[in-house]
């Protein structure tokens, strides 16, 4: 499959589209809530995320823009986790982690904790069925 999209080509760059999601109104500190008072540190997490930390006195603690979401704590780069939410939705059957493990070029380990975590988030999202309740 082929991923043309600039977001999908490296973490920097999956990184600023989902800052761009994420914050909307300014980068917020997901511990206090403060908008707009932190500075990036200047380290990437594994995942290719930029690490940022909260300028608030009580706060002063580090995060990145997966940290909340079903991405945290993750060492698999940004943009891959984009190409699996992007599979796992565009699909009208479905994608299996054999998939993903050979569309993304991850292990089998982490495509399969890719697909759990996907659709986990998307059972959280809300997502009515068409129709409404019980149609």
């Amino acid at each position: 499959m082929k991923f043309a999209a600039e977001h999908f080509q490296t973490p920097e760059a999956a990184c600023t589209y989902v800052e761009k999601l994420r914050w909307v109104s300014g980068r917020a500190c997901p511990h206090c809530g403060v908008v707009d008072h932190s500075y990036e540190t200047g380290k990437r997490a594994k995942s290719g995320a930029a690490r940022y930390r909260c300028g608030e006195k009580l706060c002063r603690k580090d995060f990145t823009v997966t940290t909340g979401t079903v991405m945290e704590s993750s060492h698999i780069q940004l943009n891959k986790w984009l190409m699996g939410f992007y599979m796992m939705s565009a699909s009208k059957k479905g994608v299996s982690a054999h998939q993903l493990h050979r569309a993304l070029e991850v292990t089998y380990k982490s495509a399969w904790f890719m697909c759990h975590r996907i659709r986990l988030a998307m059972e959280a999202g809300g997502l009515a069925p068409l129709g409404g309740n019980g149609k």
